[in-house]
């Protein structure tokens, strides 16, 4: 992932943790879990398809898989600090400041 930034590394590596995370929710496995998981993983690339938890929320929705928003986003979370523990150059801090500022969007 030359050329990118750090910050761009780290969403990439989150969206593909949170990929297989939700492939697995939606009985995807092997090389479907894989396109799944690389699927959002690209995502980060590109601002129209970034927001992430709207294509999971989708696709559970479609599958029938009953899970909250805040379910998700607490998944989301976990998986940006496991991201910015295999991101050289990134620490972990920064997942409290995009976790209030979830919860003040919610409120407004």
């Amino acid at each position: 992932m030359a050329g990118l930034g750090v910050d761009m590394v780290r969403m990439v590596r989150r969206n593909k943790l949170v990929g297989f995370w939700a492939a697995e929710k939606l009985a995807l496995a092997g090389e479907n879990a894989k396109t799944y998981s690389d699927g959002l993983a690209m995502a980060a690339m590109d601002a129209e398809r970034s927001n992430i938890l709207v294509i999971i929320r989708r696709d559970f929705d479609a599958a029938g898989v009953i899970l909250s928003d805040e379910d998700i986003l607490a998944v989301m979370n976990v998986c940006w600090l496991e991201a910015g523990k295999q991101t050289k150059g990134a620490d972990g801090s920064d997942a409290a400041l995009v976790h209030i500022a979830r919860h003040l969007m919610q409120r407004s």
